[in-house]
C-alpha cells in the first residue's frame, strides 16, 4: 500500500518565532493521531535549525524538509545551500521544481536534474513537482506539459534511485488563486502521471507517492484525498495555521 503523504510548504512566511511555535503546534495536535499519514513541515532556509530542534526535542512524527537546494555541492555560490548542509540541518526531504522556482527564478529541467541527483546521493528524498499553467491546460497541452516535465528528469534516474522519489502534482493555475482542480481533474492528471511513471519504472509505479497541491485546503481535502491516484497533498498556505494543517491530515 502507498504511504499517505501531507506536506506544509510554508513558502517565504513566518518569523523564526513564528514558525517555532507553528511546528510547537503541529507537533502537540499530531502527537495523538493514530493514523498512518507521513508529516511533514518545510519552513523557510533560516527556521530549520530552531523548527528541526523542536522536532527533535519532542521526539515528533513530524519530518523536516527544505523548500529548495542548490546544484552545486559546495564552493563560490554567494547565497546558495548546499543539500549537505540541509542534512546537517535534519532535513529528510527537498523540493524541487516548483512552479514558482520554475515561473520566477528560470529553473530549467536541466538544473532540477542536477539538484535531483545532488538530494538523492545525499540520501534525501525529493519531493518533485509537475504541472500546467493555466493556458496549457486551456490548449489541451496538459498531459504532454507534465510527461515532458517527467520524462526530462525523472526518466533519467535509475530505477533504485526513481524508488525514493515523490511526485506532486501541482496545476499552477491553482496556486494562489483560490482556483482549485475538482477531484476530477486531480484523479485524472493523477492516473496520467502514474501511468507516465510505469512507461519507464513499471515496477515502482504503483508504489509511487503522487500529492496534490494546488489550494489545496479543510474544506476539499477529504474529497481530493479520496481518489485512488492521490496520496495526500502539497500544502501552501493552509499549513500555515495547526489547526487547518491538521484538519488536512485528518481528512484520510
Amino acid at each position: 500500500m502507498r504511504k499517505k503523504i501531507v506536506a506544509g510548504n510554508w513558502k517565504m512566511n513566518t518569523s523564526i518565532a513564528e514558525g517555532e511555535l507553528l511546528a510547537n503546534q503541529i507537533d502537540f495536535l499530531t502527537s495523538t493521531l493514530d493514523n498512518d499519514v507521513q508529516i511533514i513541515i518545510t519552513p523557510p532556509y533560516t527556521h530549520l535549525q530552531k523548527v528541526g530542534m523542536v522536532l527533535k526535542d519532542h521526539k515528533s512524527k513530524v519530518e523536516l524538509a527544505a523548500q529548495n537546494c542548490a546544484d552545486h555541492t559546495s564552493g563560490a555560490y554567494t547565497g546558495e545551500v548546499s543539500v549537505e548542509m540541509l542534512k546537517e540541518l535534519t532535513c529528510k526531504y527537498v523540493i524541487l521544481g516548483h512552479s514558482e522556482r520554475r515561473e520566477y527564478y528560470g529553473e530549467t529541467n536541466e538544473t532540477l536534474l542536477k539538484k535531483i541527483n545532488l538530494v538523492l546521493s545525499a540520501g534525501l528524498k525529493p519531493i518533485f513537482c509537475v504541472g500546467e499553467k493555466l493556458e496549457e491546460r486551456e490548449a489541451n497541452k496538459h498531459f504532454e506539459v507534465v510527461a515532458s516535465q517527467i520524462k526530462e528528469v525523472l526518466y533519467k534516474l535509475r530505477g533504485v534511485e526513481f524508488a525514493n522519489v515523490i511526485v506532486a502534482y501541482e496545476p499552477v493555475w491553482a496556486i494562489g488563486t483560490g482556483k482549485t482542480a475538482t477531484s476530477d481533474q486531480a484523479e485524472e492528471m493523477h492516473a496520467y502521471i502514474r501511468r507516465v511513471i510505469a512507461d519507464k519504472f513499471a515496477q515502482y509505479a504503483d508504489e509511487t507517492p503522487i500529492l496534490y497541491g494546488g489550494s489545496c485546503k479543510p474544506s476539499n481535502a477529504a474529497e481530493i484525498f479520496s481518489k485512488e491516484n492521490v496520496d495526500g497533498g502539497l500544502i501552501g498556505g493552509a499549513s500555515l495555521n495547526a489547526q487547518d494543517f491538521v484538519t488536512i491530515i485528518k481528512s484520510f
